[in-house]
């Protein structure tokens, strides 16, 4: 039988739940994924329950606060005035506290995500933390195949 190894190419469903119970990320009910071990697909501390598996078996790992994603950063709370939304998105946008707004990375070929956490008149607060940083998750897998 095979069995997680560094560097294995796994099919997986899997689910990350945040302290509520509420599903984060959560593969169950549609297409299974496939990601490499050891690229950054998976965070170190998940990747590091997953070595051993069998093909086949299911799972259930309780990380600690902070072993997933980290802890949180409050360097990663950055105020954004508007006029530099308006140059990057939608001049006319209406941003709402908990809205997810992307942004484009300096060089163009990628983007990350902040959440609103504050609107003050001419600026936005946005949350570029993990929204799972600083928090326990609990990771449940079912492994499909390894290669």
């Amino acid at each position: 039988m095979n069995r997680v190894e560094p560097g294995s190419f796994l099919t997986l469903h899997y689910r990350l739940s945040g302290p509520d119970g509420a599903a984060f990320v959560d593969t169950f009910g549609a297409q299974p994924a496939t990601l490499s071990l050891g690229t950054g697909e998976l965070a170190p501390a998940m990747e590091a329950r997953l070595l051993g598996l069998e093909e086949g078996s299911r799972a259930s790992f309780d990380l600690a606060s902070g072993e997933a994603f980290g802890e949180r950063n409050p360097e990663l709370l950055q105020r954004v005035n508007r006029a530099l939304l308006a140059e990057h998105g939608d001049a006319d946008g209406e941003y709402r506290v908990g809205d997810v707004v992307r942004f484009p990375t300096p060089d163009g070929q990628a983007s990350f995500a902040g959440v609103v956490r504050e609107v003050e008149g001419d600026a936005l607060v946005f949350d570029f933390n993990h929204p799972l940083a600083g928090r326990p998750v609990t990771f449940e897998v079912e492994l499909i195949g390894i290669l």
